[in-house]
């Protein structure tokens, strides 16, 4: 028998990144299927992608829209570059709240770098974890949409949620949530591989979805449809220029609260009509 190929994985190498013209990046290429982003690569960003088709793509956007960036396509072999490339990660606190890789101890969560989001380390990640904490969530039941790592699920078992439900539709993505969920074994989380569109739960108190703005908007409707009369909608992943269209989007609600950080924005929306 042949050995199996080994697995590499589609990426861009992205120089000569400013600061205003990293966060636009950034936000442009949510639409391209992109599955991590390592900032302290030494050539620049590392953009890791889900097919080369998605990179060549991303590729090509790149180059028209930024002309003064230096962006190049590779391939990277899969030799556990996330613990490599992300070992100098240490925790992030948010309000009680402390997230952390498993060799920065001690912890109120423990998360495992892995290809997906969610160390904590991001704003709209950040964001989610102070708007949850803003909300009494003990003995509420919570929905987390697009869970990634987790840790937005895991946070709000912690915080008292129960029951707490979470589902992502990329397999790899639960898989690591599982994980995450093993090294806090406080927690008590149900992790469901399931697309929005079709995935059945009962209606929750809290629903968190930590998405694109886009995303947001073309499922505000179905994302209303989770969420129990009376009960809040806590949506981030996107920015300040979204912001309005966003909230639009989902009619029947009033805005509770809002949090912003490097122009990432969350809002916490409370349902008034049973949409």
């Amino acid at each position: 028998m042949e050995p199996s190929a080994r697995r590499t994985w589609p990426a861009l190498v992205v120089s000569g990144l400013d600061d205003a013209s990293a966060d636009l990046v950034q936000a442009d290429l949510v639409d391209f299927a992109v599955d991590a982003i390592d900032e302290s690569a030494p050539d620049g960003w590392r953009i890791f992608f889900s097919t080369v088709e998605s990179r060549d793509q991303a590729l090509a956007h790149v180059r028209r829209t930024y002309p003064t960036c230096t962006a190049t396509p590779l391939e990277v072999d899969d030799e556990d570059w996330a613990a490599r490339s992300q070992a100098a990660l240490r925790a992030v606190t948010v309000g009680s709240i402390i997230v952390a890789p498993p060799w920065d101890v001690p912890t109120t969560i423990v998360i495992q770098p892995s290809m997906g989001f969610g160390t904590g380390h991001h704003a709209t990640t950040r964001l989610c974890l102070a708007s949850l904490q803003r909300l009494n969530v003990r003995g509420r039941s919570v929905v987390d949409v697009g869970t990634g790592s987790g840790i937005l699920a895991i946070a709000a078992s912690r915080l008292g949620a129960d029951p707490v439900q979470a589902f992502d539709d990329d397999e790899d993505a639960v898989h690591a949530a599982w994980e995450n969920l093993a090294l806090n074994p406080s927690a008590v989380v149900t992790m469901l591989v399931g697309d929005l569109r079709s995935v059945s739960l009962d209606r929750a108190d809290v629903v968190l979805a930590n998405l694109t703005g886009g995303l947001l908007m073309a499922s505000a409707a179905r994302l209303l449809s989770l969420v129990r009369p009376s009960g809040h909608l806590i949506l981030s992943g996107f920015q300040t220029h979204e912001e309005h269209d966003v909230i639009a989007a989902f009619t029947g609600t009033s805005l509770v609260e809002r949090l912003e950080e490097e122009s990432w924005v969350a809002v916490t929306l409370r349902v008034i009509a049973d949409s």
